[in-house]
């Protein structure tokens, strides 16, 4: 009986990856679309000053999208860490205006600590009801981030970026588990 138990759960745990991954594949893949209102970059990790290569990445991919839409603002999350020095929407300000981004069209949302609260709080940041807005983040990241999106009533298209090599496993292996507490907690209040 037990040996059938831990079967099944194996089973269900392969599986649940295989189509979690599917998923993650096929929403990193989506091409962007070509009239949005705004663009909104997901933060991430900060070291002291300097974007983390993940949060470089985005950022990049940001810019060079950001310069074949030249009129659409763009909204940069994420709070301060403890071992940061500037919030994750700081360094990114920097690094678009370092890109040759103009100022003026950056808001900064520069108080949450998730991917739920990038979203919930950025709608108190900018004008997005009823705007289709462009999501970057890194590639395992968006299927869940999507959903978030969704769920909170915007109509967000996805826009990837790479996954730095040196944590992609750490950060999927993390993203599985994410996607189930997705799942189960993160809503709308």
């Amino acid at each position: 009986m037990i040996k059938k138990l831990i079967i099944g759960v194996l089973t269900l745990g392969v599986l649940y990856i295989v189509i979690a991954s599917a998923l993650m594949y096929t929403t990193a893949h989506k091409k962007p679309i070509s009239n949005p209102d705004y663009i909104m970059v997901l933060g991430a990790k900060v070291k002291g000053k300097v974007p983390s290569l993940a949060l470089k990445y985005r950022l990049q991919v940001a810019a060079k999208y950001a310069k074949k839409h030249p009129n659409i603002p763009i909204i940069l999350t994420g709070g301060q860490g403890k071992d940061e020095l500037i919030t994750e929407a700081e360094a990114g300000r920097r690094f678009l205006v370092n890109e040759g981004i103009e100022e003026s069209r950056l808001i900064l949302e520069d108080q949450s600590t998730s991917t739920f609260e990038n979203f919930e709080f950025a709608k108190k940041q900018a004008d997005i009801k009823g705007k289709k807005g462009v999501i970057v983040s890194n590639n395992f990241h968006l299927y869940r981030s999507s959903i978030i999106a969704k769920r909170l009533g915007y109509d967000m298209h996805p826009l990837a970026a790479k996954t730095p090599d040196v944590v992609k496993v750490k950060v999927v292996v993390r993203e599985y588990a994410a996607i189930i507490k997705t799942f189960l907690f993160d809503r709308a209040k």
